[in-house]
């Protein structure tokens, strides 16, 4: 990674050095230079460490980093930027939020810096002001983030057209919409809408097999609806078992004890090491049976 970085130095000094062959008196210019070549350099490696730090370093890490470089250059935006972002990685929300508000209050500040700060105060339970804040962005700021959060605060308001409207709407400005769809499966479900619930979660498994969340969900969708056949998707053993197990308490909620039994059992004899959860369900439907 520093081998260009250092190429470019050996070239900037190449210059500076012919340079001052050629203009005796020009030392000062070939300094200047060499000096503006750094400065190039150390920009274009700042630009990268931050990206590396924001996308792969321990977020306590990257705060860290952050409150250096907003210590030591307090009106650069992009430091402040990264200390926020890497506040709400850490779950640090409050100091998070806090960072945001700072970030949007800078001359620099963005449309995108005050939906960052919309999904701040919404991760911390603010959702009045989470409201507010993406109430004050303009209609024409049209992204995946803003339509996805609006439809979250359309869903903690029960307004229902509104949250189907903005998930419609944010599945169609993003290219990886599995997230999306699994939390408007999610939300359709709370609805009681089970069948559509079911639609939009096996979409978001067929956009992405890795998401389990959407797996689980879905095992909900189809047990609301008496259905505890696991459906034909990519599982691991492992993933097969405790899908099992989400069936089967969702069968011994519903009232089909006999049936969530049995689907404790097959997830207890499916995982591939033990699985204490459904030992534990088993021991408890057992005590209660004897009870």
């Amino acid at each position: 990674m520093r081998h260009p970085i250092l190429a470019a130095l050996c070239i900037a000094g190449a210059t500076g050095l012919s340079g001052c062959e050629t203009l005796p008196f020009g030392q000062n210019s070939a300094d200047e230079t060499v000096e503006r070549a750094f400065q190039g350099v150390n920009a274009v490696d700042g630009a990268n460490l931050n990206e590396v730090m924001l996308q792969s370093a321990d977020p306590e890490e990257a705060v860290r980093y952050f409150q250096r470089s907003t210590a030591q250059e307090p009106g650069r935006i992009d430091y402040q930027r990264g200390l926020a972002r890497s506040l709400v990685r850490s779950k640090r929300i409050t100091e998070g939020v806090a960072a945001w508000e700072k970030v949007s209050g800078h001359p620099d500040a963005t449309e995108a810096d005050r939906v960052e700060l919309a999904d701040a105060l919404i991760r911390g339970g603010e959702w009045e002001r989470a409201e507010a804040a993406l109430g004050a962005i303009p209609p024409t700021h049209e992204t995946f983030k803003r339509y996805r959060l609006e439809a979250m605060i359309a869903d903690y308001n029960e307004q229902w057209d509104k949250a189907d409207s903005f998930y419609e709407i944010a599945v169609g400005l993003t290219t990886t919409p599995a997230s999306v769809m699994n939390n408007w499966g999610y939300s359709k479900l709370t609805r009681g809408a089970h069948s559509e619930a079911e639609r939009l979660f096996t979409e978001a498994i067929q956009r992405d097999g890795s998401l389990f969340t959407a797996k689980n969900n879905l095992m909900l969708a189809r047990s609301a609806q008496g259905n505890y056949a696991l459906p034909p998707i990519s599982m691991t053993q492992t993933e097969r078992a405790e899908l099992l197990h989400t069936l089967g308490l969702a069968a011994i909620k519903r009232g089909d004890v006999a049936i969530g039994k049995g689907l404790l059992e097959d997830a207890l004899e499916t995982h591939p090491q033990h699985f204490e959860a459904a030992s534990r369900a088993l021991d408890a439907l057992g005590s209660t049976a004897t009870n």
